[in-house]
């Protein structure tokens, strides 16, 4: 097994924020489809959809921010072994303010496509852009962000 370089947790504010908003927002959706007397039948079924399926997004962020991304010498993956994507498959790190990343996180670019993935509040991966950030520690995606970037630097020099 290969050591770990560098771990991205989630962040407890983040998480309870995250969690919390879902769950108010789930709660919401389903009183108001139980007490507005004058819904047709189609909008309290859409209430009732929404708000349960807020509810279910909730238990899901709650499930995924257990996890945390940890960063080998060969690969990035999750604390259970789920492999986000290898290093040498990464092409580019944007994590600058204008770029369509993660909250607190860093977008990868990489050479091949990937199956669509989505771990809520901790990483999704469309096509080839992986997301890492949502709910994580910002401090510690930007340490990983940038021992990314030095690697493709050193790559860059051999």
């Amino acid at each position: 097994m290969a050591d770990v370089i560098a771990v991205v947790m989630p962040s407890a504010p983040r998480r309870v924020i995250a969690i919390g908003v879902l769950l108010c927002l789930g709660a919401m959706l389903l009183y108001l489809a139980f007490v507005t007397p004058l819904l047709s039948l189609g909008r309290q079924a859409f209430l009732l959809a929404v708000g349960i399926s807020a509810l279910l997004l909730a238990d899901r962020v709650r499930r995924a921010t257990q996890l945390s991304i940890e960063m080998t010498d060969e690969v990035i993956q999750d604390s259970q072994g789920q492999v986000i994507c290898r290093l040498d498959d990464i092409v580019s790190v944007e994590s600058g303010a204008l770029a369509f990343k993660p909250s607190g996180g860093f977008l990868i670019r990489t050479k091949h496509r990937g199956e669509r993935s989505w771990v809520p509040g901790i990483w999704w991966r469309v096509g080839r852009k992986i997301g890492i950030g949502g709910a994580t520690s910002a401090s510690q995606a930007r340490y990983m962000a940038d021992l990314i970037v030095l690697r493709l630097k050193g790559k860059g020099a051999n």
